[in-house]
């Protein structure tokens, strides 16, 4: 349950960010999933957080404990030292832990039911889920999301951070809640916000994002569509004109439904996500003019690679790193434009940027732990 007067406690204002010196408790909900494996291995060889063994956190109707190592034997350590435990969720567990900062790697209703009562203890939250990426209503209602507390939630995301460090890192710093972008999103927003930015772009032209994502994008929870004897040799999109990741696309960008449409595809492979995006410049330009914007606005992102134009990013070259890469190409006409973005769903696209996010809360080198 809530606790008394959480719409007042939520108002409260934001918490000075921990400096460079503090050491930080995290912790993570919801550690069972495909992200939620890969969060646990960054932070456990994160070099600030050397000795500071995250708390796992499992549901809150678990009897027992699990070993860490049995739920993802890929974690396994030659250290002779015991597996770190998943506990079943507690607030008590987090608040006898000194949890500073709380990493939620679960479903949206859960993540959303629960972030009132977290910010009400005092956690800083990066939340993996979608629950509260996106500000306007008619965006949010893909979700669904249903509110005990309609005025907490309302406070809440009135405050929530997009939590893109390279379009958002002063924000991130002071945020009490970071909503972790979706990985689709992260890869179109990355290439976009460089040229829409500097007004670059023939909107009235439109944007198309054709983008093609691995299996594990789905989640763990197996479905028809991810099943191996339908995914295996195909190539198929979905959730077209209505994908609960262009709500973020429309608000990042600051674009409208009629000049961006974003289709995704399921490719037959485990991970990764290769998005090209086709768009007209406003006025005849060149592929070095093009790439020097791109430099210039990542100049201080060591996560976004940009390629030489002309050399187009691919999936193998991202695979289990933590990079966005970005290439170009330009049309004869100067004007034609084609972008190719480049990530990992479960690493840049989910549990990398999360620690990404917490490197820049916390005040540290944002690419720590992440190369």
């Amino acid at each position: 349950m809530l606790h008394t007067s959480v719409v007042e406690e939520l108002a409260i204002a934001e918490q000075p960010a921990p400096s460079q010196e503090m050491s930080v408790r995290t912790a993570v909900a919801g550690v069972t999933g495909y992200a939620g494996a890969e969060l646990a291995h960054l932070l456990l060889n994160h070099p600030r957080l050397s000795g500071q063994i995250p708390v796992f956190l499992g549901r809150m109707d678990d009897s027992a404990p699990q070993s860490l190592h049995e739920m993802h034997p890929q974690l396994t350590r030659n250290s002779g030292r015991p597996a770190p435990q998943v506990v079943p969720f507690r607030w008590e567990t987090l608040q006898d832990a000194g949890t500073q900062v709380l990493f939620l790697a679960t479903p949206h209703e859960q993540s959303r039911e629960w972030m009132p009562e977290a910010i009400a203890r005092g956690l800083r939250v990066i939340d993996l889920s979608g629950a509260w990426r996106l500000h306007d209503t008619a965006n949010a209602a893909v979700y669904k999301l249903e509110d005990a507390d309609p005025a907490a939630a309302a406070t809440l995301q009135a405050e929530a951070v997009y939590g893109c460090p390279e379009l958002h890192r002063d924000a991130i710093r002071g945020a009490r809640l970071v909503a972790n972008p979706g990985c689709y999103a992260t890869s179109i927003i990355l290439a976009l916000a460089p040229l829409v930015s500097a007004g670059l772009l023939d909107l009235d032209r439109g944007i198309i994002a054709d983008a093609k994502s691995g299996v594990s994008g789905a989640g763990k929870a197996a479905t028809a569509k991810t099943h191996f004897m339908y995914a295996a040799d195909n190539l198929s999109a979905y959730g077209v004109f209505g994908h609960r990741h262009t709500g973020e696309l429309l608000e990042q960008l600051q674009l409208t439904r009629d000049q961006i449409q974003f289709t995704p595809h399921l490719l037959p492979i485990p991970r990764g996500i290769l998005s090209t995006i086709y768009a007209r410049l406003k006025f005849a330009g060149s592929r070095g003019a093009v790439e020097k914007v791109l430099r210039e606005f990542y100049a201080d992102s060591p996560m976004v690679r940009v390629h030489k134009a002309g050399d187009l990013p691919q999936i193998q070259h991202v695979v289990r790193t933590s990079f966005c890469d970005i290439g170009l190409e330009l049309g004869p006409d100067g004007k034609q434009l084609v972008m190719v973005s480049c990530l990992d769903n479960l690493l840049k696209g989910a549990a990398s940027q999360a620690v990404q996010n917490l490197n820049v809360m916390c005040g540290w080198n944002e690419s720590e732990g992440l190369l």
